[in-house]
């Protein structure tokens, strides 16, 4: 029975010592929720006017991804206030080799996102152009995010985006 008090009060006491640090870290966790709600407003209304005629789905991709960060930043900053440092730490490093892992697996898909912005922002280069595009000659139908499709003799043709940018030529009527 002895064993048992000890333990409950070595318990209580060390909930009591860490308790001042977790409500620090919860009073953080919530002014760090509103801030980034507030920052995210302000980003998203910098993207409408930044990028007024792209399709809204650009435009939440990079919203998400400034999100993901702000709140990775704020999950390492409360595991730190609460006094998990090395936890902290470690978590950093090893989200920063997963992440050139990715993005070096990736690089052709972003890439081709990449080029396809630029394709979309090309005032020269619209559905219903005639364009060529490496080997292949036909009509824009769509630009998307990572591919562009092109009707060649009624057939569809998709090319990367990518291979596209690189070198495209648009094709004119001199009839």
């Amino acid at each position: 029975m002895n064993v048992i008090a000890t333990a409950l009060e070595q318990f209580l006491t060390d909930v009591q010592s860490v308790l001042p640090d977790l409500l620090t870290g919860l009073v953080f966790l919530v002014i760090a929720g509103i801030a980034i709600k507030a920052l995210m407003f302000v980003v998203r209304t910098i993207l409408k006017r930044a990028l007024p005629g792209e399709a809204p789905v650009y435009r939440q991709f990079v919203a998400t991804i400034v999100l993901v960060f702000l709140w990775f930043g704020v999950v390492l900053s409360f595991l730190s206030i609460v006094g998990l440092t090395l936890v902290a730490a470690s978590l950093g490093t090893a989200t920063g080799f997963l992440a050139l892992g990715v993005s070096y697996a990736l690089s052709g898909m972003i890439a081709d996102a990449v080029a396809g912005v630029y394709l979309l922002r090309d005032p020269d280069f619209n559905p219903g152009d005639t364009v060529t595009a490496g080997d292949t000659t036909g009509e824009v139908t769509a630009i998307e995010l990572r591919k562009t499709r092109f009707d060649v003799g009624g057939d569809t043709v998709v090319r990367a985006n990518a291979d596209i940018e690189k070198r495209w030529t648009k094709v004119t009527d001199d009839a």
